[in-house]
C-alpha cells in the first residue's frame, strides 16, 4: 500500500521520472482497455478523431486502443523519462503520439482539438498533493478548452459522486454520466458482471441515488463520462 507521503508526491514530475527511471514494466492504474473497451467505443464511435490521454505513464491502454482501430491517439505526461521511453518503444505506430507535458497548462494544444480526453487516475494524483483545489480545476479547465463542443472527458476515478461531481461543478459547464466496473475486472470479463458497465447510473437530485443503486461503499472504480456543453456556458451568463 502506497503510504500518505507517497500520494502526496503524485502530483510531482520528480516523483514519476523516479518511479519510471526503476520501473519499465508496463503498468495500467484501474483498469485495462479490454476492459473498457465496450465503454470507450460507446463514447468515442468515430475511430479517424483525435482522442487524449492524460497521464498516460507506460500503460498498455493506448496500444490497446490502437489494436481497435483508433487512428490518431495523443499522449501526454509529465514525466520527460517515460515519454522517452515510450517515444522509443512505439516509434513504429503513427497511430500513437508521445508529448511530455503538464495538464494544467496544455498551450501547445489549440483549442477544440479533441473529440474525447482520457484520464486514469490523473485527477486522482493531482487531488493527492499540495494545492489540489487550485490545480484541479486549472486541469479540468484545460481538459475542457482543448475539448470540441459535445467532447468527452472519461474520468476512471476511485472518486465517489459525493467528491467528483462537485468539482465538476464548480470548473467547467459539463453534463455528466456516471458509469461503474469492478475493481477486480481483468482482461476476462466476468460472465455475469454485477453491473452493466454501458448502462448509466442514476444521477439524480438525491444524493443517495446513486448508494441506493450499487449499494454503500461498493468495490468499484466509478466512470465519470462529462460531455462539454458550450449551451450550458450560455445559459448561465444569459442568467447573471
Amino acid at each position: 500500500m502506497a503510504t500518505d507521503t507517497t500520494t502526496q508526491s503524485y502530483s510531482e514530475q520528480w516523483y514519476w521520472d523516479d518511479r519510471y527511471t526503476n520501473e519499465s514494466e508496463p503498468f495500467d492504474w484501474y483498469q485495462k482497455y479490454s476492459s473498457l473497451a465496450p465503454l470507450i467505443n460507446l463514447y468515442v464511435p468515430l475511430r479517424n478523431h483525435p482522442v487524449l490521454v492524460i497521464g498516460c505513464g507506460n500503460s498498455a491502454f493506448s496500444e490497446g486502443m490502437v489494436d481497435d482501430g483508433y487512428e490518431d491517439v495523443v499522449n501526454i505526461d509529465i514525466s520527460s523519462v517515460v515519454i522517452d521511453s515510450m517515444n522509443k518503444k512505439y516509434s513504429d505506430r503513427p497511430q500513437l503520439k508521445y508529448l511530455k507535458m503538464d495538464v494544467r497548462d496544455m498551450k501547445a494544444f489549440e483549442a477544440a482539438s479533441f473529440d474525447a480526453v482520457i484520464d486514469k487516475g490523473t485527477l486522482d494524483s493531482i487531488l493527492c498533493g499540495s494545492n489540489s483545489r487550485q490545480y484541479s480545476t486549472q486541469m479540468l479547465e484545460e481538459v475542457w478548452r482543448v475539448l470540441k463542443d459535445k467532447g468527452v472527458y472519461i474520468l476512471i476515478t476511485y472518486g465517489a459522486p459525493n467528491y467528483r461531481l462537485r468539482l465538476f461543478e464548480e470548473s467547467c459547464s459539463w453534463t455528466t454520466k456516471l458509469h461503474v466496473i469492478d475493481k477486480s475486472l481483468t482482461e476476462q470479463p466476468l460472465e455475469t458482471p454485477k453491473w452493466e458497465l454501458t448502462k448509466p447510473i442514476s444521477l439524480d437530485a438525491e444524493e443517495n441515488s446513486v448508494e441506493s443503486a450499487i449499494g454503500k461503499s461498493p468495490d468499484v472504480h466509478y466512470i465519470y463520462v462529462c460531455t462539454k456543453d458550450e449551451s450550458l456556458k450560455k445559459t448561465e451568463a444569459d442568467a447573471t
